[in-house]
């Protein structure tokens, strides 16, 4: 029997079924066993504090990272929207699964009488001022133009537990990505599918990514078959537009890359001020070979039309907030 892959993970809902889900496609595909090792992050630990509070999405692989550096894992399977946009020097991203839906989506509680048709059905039932569940600065940014009096506040917690906690009334709604809901059997959940163009997803929602040690070949032999081209390129295209920007995980950026045929892509991004109060938007497409330079034309216009003015406010006010932590 082949020798087996240790293979690194959270130990969330969402992040064991994603790697599982890894671990049978590469076992589907002729490839060695898979063990999974659960490794608790300090995003993990950290449960009640907000994001934005505590350093950032990142604090969801760092540990991950480390244990793959350190060659007590072999491959790593995250999220793909959690992951920094430049890797740690001796890792790259070997292989992704297909993209399941990229959209966020807005659950109502169960109780709820209607389930909206458009934005404008979604505006009217919540009204002027909804208990929003969110802690994406990105979400908050974009939404609020849609919510002007909305309340948002943080929700932390396993997929369940934040349902159950909306249907309880902590909050009139929750905004979540789809693609969870979707992968772990909630998809009747979703009341309100968000179109792109009311908020441009995070770079690489919906996207598994898997990640290694640069030059291993053995485990990247055994990704080979299980990756996805056209899902590769869009992740390519979104992370080069995040990192030419200059971005991390809690800051205001949204884009998405579609493929427009067998060859093309068409790249959607968004950067918008924290507050709602000025948003630039770029376009950007062409083969998935020039994906990296795709991201990085979309970003070079979002530049010239303000983003940055509005960026370096958004980690200003992020500076601030760190001066005030005990």
């Amino acid at each position: 029997m082949a020798t087996e892959l240790r293979l690194g993970t959270r130990g969330s809902q969402l992040a064991l079924w994603q790697a599982n889900t890894v671990a049978a496609r590469i076992a589907g595909a002729g490839g060695p066993p898979c063990r999974i090792v659960v490794i608790q992050t300090s995003g993990d630990r950290l449960q009640e504090a907000p994001l934005s509070d505590v350093g950032g999405k990142r604090l969801f692989v760092k540990e991950i990272e480390d244990a793959l550096l350190r060659h007590e894992i072999d491959l790593a399977v995250h999220s793909s929207k959690d992951m920094p946009a430049i890797l740690p020097t001796g890792l790259t991203i070997a292989a992704v699964l297909p993209r399941e839906d990229p959209l966020d989506a807005i659950v109502l509680p169960r109780t709820a009488a209607v389930q909206p048709r458009t934005i404008d059905e979604l505006v009217a039932h919540l009204g002027q001022s909804p208990s929003i569940g969110t802690g994406s600065v990105r979400r908050i940014a974009q939404l609020t133009r849609l919510f002007p009096g909305a309340r948002f506040s943080p929700i932390r917690g396993n997929l369940d537990t934040r349902l159950r906690k909306l249907d309880e009334g902590a909050h009139d709604a929750l905004v979540l990505a789809a693609a969870g809901l979707r992968r772990l059997g909630f998809a009747s959940r979703i009341s309100f599918p968000v179109p792109a163009t009311a908020c441009v997803p995070a770079p690489g929602q919906g996207i598994v990514a898997v990640e290694i040690r640069d030059g291993d070949a053995r485990v990247q032999r055994a990704l080979e078959p299980i990756n996805d081209d056209g899902a590769g390129a869009a992740l390519t295209a979104e992370r080069a537009l995040v990192e030419a920007l200059g971005g991390g995980c809690q800051t205001p950026i949204g884009a998405l890359a579609t493929p427009l045929d067998a060859d093309a892509l068409e790249l959607v991004a968004v950067v918008a001020a924290v507050d709602g109060s000025r948003v630039v938007r770029a376009r950007a497409s062409g083969s998935r070979l020039r994906a990296a330079n795709i991201g990085a034309e979309a970003a070079g216009r979002l530049m010239q039309d303000g983003a940055g003015e509005i960026l370096a406010e958004a980690r200003r006010t992020q500076t601030a907030v760190d001066g005030l932590r005990p």
